[in-house]
């Protein structure tokens, strides 16, 4: 899982620095930082808050930070099969492109 990475390149394509974005969520950008190079793992009332600034639910972020290592490997051939046609429909309703 890859969530710091999701939340910053999100970040990116929303225009938003990482000081703008680190205060309308209420925390540090050395916390943000943290979080973002995945060396943090933000509380869950973090994560509602940053996903809320995002204009993203909770749940497409998680989805969007799967890689295959978190996927059970009798479920991988399905999630490789489901993936693209699913982040293509997020990308389609949020905007988000991943």
């Amino acid at each position: 899982m890859n969530l710091g990475t999701v939340i910053k390149d999100i970040r990116k394509q929303r225009g938003q620095t990482q000081t703008e974005f680190a205060e309308s969520c209420g925390i540090t950008q050395t916390y943000l930082s943290q979080i973002e190079n995945n060396a943090k793992e933000p509380n869950l009332a973090t994560l509602k808050e940053i996903s809320k600034k995002l204009d993203l639910p909770l749940p497409i972020l998680f989805f969007l930070s799967l890689n295959e290592d978190d996927i059970s490997p009798e479920k991988r051939k399905a999630f490789e099969i489901i993936n693209p046609s699913v982040k293509s429909l997020i990308n389609e309703f949020f905007r988000v492109e991943r």
